[in-house]
């Protein structure tokens, strides 16, 4: 490649990729030693969910780290103009934390520009900046980001007196455990609002909601239910908490990110995932309104978590 362009709005923090080589020793423990893998991927689950406790609990607890992140930048990065165009203005984690050995030293390459001026619009050979500098291209990758609210965007939910999911989110994304939307009876989520991480895995949080969601259909088989709805007042409730809990974390500390819905509200989950793992293990009938099968003598009721269903 002759030459490339980077044009950037915000710059990222950087963590090293903790890259290296299996040992020999590991690969016979993992293939001989019962537990091996467990032992390995369970040290791993708790050195990620650590870090939330800079993100959502304490936040000045991620200066340590900023100060790491930013040594790696020096020692990536010897010229002081670019390091300082790299060199982030908001709290680590605010926005998503990359992972990466070759970003910084692929800028410092001698056919690679970093250009920092906002772009005022795409002509006909190029890319022309606000300062007025037209930069002629062959190509352009667009960088398009996330659409987090959007994501249904692709199907059509109507939920009950014809309400439309997307629509309904547009001006509220309002939900309970991500899970369910009052006034959407039968609708169980999978990666829904407030259960994205910004410091362990999501497969964990998935895994959580199908176990929670499978819970709620063998209480509605028990039951002789035709529906389970969330409960308004159950779902303003945990709006109120995680608003409340987001508001401390790094995650509302002044930055913008894809993190946020237009309205402003933090999309996370702002504490550790254990205790989203908690709260889903079985459903809570009371925090729903059911409707019996047409055919079933059960009355429409509030039931108590005593007919609720683990497995």
């Amino acid at each position: 490649m002759k030459q490339l362009d980077l044009y950037q709005r915000t710059p990222p923090w950087i963590v090293p990729k903790a890259d290296r080589a299996i040992s020999n020793v590991e690969r016979w423990a993992f293939e001989h030693v019962p537990g091996a893998h467990w032992l390995r991927r369970t040290g791993l689950y708790w050195l990620f969910e650590s870090r939330v406790l800079g993100f959502a609990f304490a936040p000045k607890l991620n200066a340590v780290l900023e100060k790491i992140v930013l040594k790696h930048l020096e020692r990536s990065v010897p010229d002081r103009e670019l390091r300082e165009k790299l060199t982030p203005a908001y709290r680590m984690g605010c926005k998503r934390v990359l992972i990466s050995n070759d970003y910084y030293p692929a800028l410092a390459q001698h056919n690679v520009d970093l250009i920092t001026d906002n772009i005022e619009r795409i002509e006909e050979h190029g890319i022309r900046t606000r300062d007025g500098q037209l930069r002629e291209v062959d190509a352009i990758i667009f960088g398009t980001g996330f659409r987090v609210v959007d994501y249904v965007s692709s199907m059509r939910i109507i939920g009950r007196r014809g309400v439309d999911l997307n629509e309904t989110w547009r001006t509220s994304v309002r939900n309970y455990l991500g899970i369910n939307v009052a006034g959407f009876p039968n609708l169980f989520l999978l990666m829904g609002p407030n259960t994205g991480l910004g410091h362990n895995s999501m497969i964990f949080m998935i895994e959580s909601q199908v176990h929670y969601a499978v819970d709620a259909i063998r209480a509605m088989h028990r039951n002789a239910l035709a529906s389970l709805d969330v409960r308004p007042d159950v779902e303003q409730a945990f709006r109120a908490e995680m608003t409340r809990k987001l508001s401390k974390t790094v995650w509302t500390s002044g930055c913008s990110s894809w993190y946020m819905a237009p309205d402003g509200d933090v999309l996370l989950w702002p504490g550790f995932t254990f205790d989203y793992w908690r709260r889903t293990r079985r459903v809570d009938l009371r925090a729903y309104e059911a409707r019996a099968l047409a055919h079933s003598s059960a009355p429409n009721a509030r039931l108590t978590r005593s007919e609720s269903l683990a497995i």
